[in-house]
């Protein structure tokens, strides 16, 4: 998570689609925002501890307002239902700066961008800065329904209309996603994105994969995931604050650290914002996140302490 933040002030606030919460956030001093690249998101400090991570929606270019979408999950662990209760139109807030573990790679020479419900903000970005460059891209919205959709007559109105394609589960058989086609005639090139609910990811990167895209050219964003505690119990060093505590099965390490006062700094405790990362100073991980790329996993130095787990009896930790 950054530590750095500014504030900002809800300058516009419209509810679109089944539960979506479209926020317009300008600084609160006046002026520019810091710049950001597409794929990015910020930190949003929304009191009482709850800090969550939301994709930045509009374009790179305007830097009067950060576009955020953020959907009223009815799994929320807080966060997004206090996003819809407290953000009103001249509420001012803290976020941090923007940060980008989802970048584009401008140099491609065809870029496909999938996004499935929410999973649509990032994308969202990206199309802009795609059109802006000049670039060869199109953008796929897979959706329920097209009532449910946020952004979409925005998306359809725009202008790169012409390289926007809804889906809907509730349409007809001719306007579903078959990625065979679409990447079938796709530059040989191509790189493809997706971000939007894991079971709909796992779909499009296995399709992605079957159809022989290289890993290289298939970059996604998980916003969320169902973590896996199970496992033996193992015991953690913290070698900076100088104790030992025992992780029991089923219990997380920032749970067990917490219980002889070490607190860790958590977001999403599901593995995917990468809040919680520590270096591992001695045993091996059992890593359960999504934040660490599979080369930085095997180097067993670091580990997300929300969900992770220990594959040695000890894990010694720099904290």
């Amino acid at each position: 998570m950054s530590e750095e933040t500014i504030k900002v002030v809800v300058r516009r606030r419209e509810e679109q689609g089944h539960g979506v919460l479209v926020l317009d956030l300008a600084s609160a001093e006046g002026g520019a925002l810091p710049p950001f690249e597409a794929g990015a998101h910020v930190d949003v400090h929304l009191g009482d501890g709850l800090v969550r991570q939301y994709s930045l929606a509009g374009t790179p270019a305007d830097r009067s307002v950060y576009r955020l979408g953020i959907l009223k999950d009815p799994k929320s662990r807080g966060g997004s239902v206090a996003a819809h209760e407290r953000l009103r139109e001249g509420t001012e807030i803290r976020i941090g700066v923007p940060r980008n573990h989802f970048p584009l790679a401008m140099d491609a020479r065809h870029t496909v961008l999938v996004g499935g419900g929410i999973g649509i903000t990032p994308m969202i970005a990206m199309a802009h800065a795609l059109s802006d460059a000049g670039k060869s891209f199109e953008l796929h919205y897979c959706g329920r329904t097209r009532a449910a959709c946020a952004f979409l007559d925005e998306l359809t109105a725009g202008a790169f209309a012409d390289r926007v394609h809804p889906h809907f589960d509730d349409g007809g058989e001719a306007q579903r996603l078959d990625l065979g086609a679409v990447l079938g005639k796709a530059d040989p090139g191509a790189h493809i994105y997706v971000c939007g609910p894991s079971g709909f990811m796992d779909w499009v990167i296995g399709e992605a994969r079957r159809l022989g895209l290289p890993e290289a050219r298939i970059h996604k964003e998980y916003f969320q995931v169902e973590t896996d505690s199970s496992g033996g119990a193992f015991d953690v060093v913290a070698r900076k604050s100088g104790k030992t505590v025992r992780v029991e099965e089923g219990q997380t390490i920032v749970d067990a650290l917490a219980a002889v006062g070490i607190k860790i700094q958590v977001s999403c405790e599901q593995g995917v914002c990468g809040t919680c990362l520590c270096n591992v100073l001695e045993g091996v991980p059992d890593h359960r996140d999504i934040f660490l790329t599979d080369e930085e996993k095997a180097d067993n130095d670091q580990m997300l302490l929300c969900c992770s787990r220990a594959k040695t009896e000890t894990l010694v930790l720099d904290i």
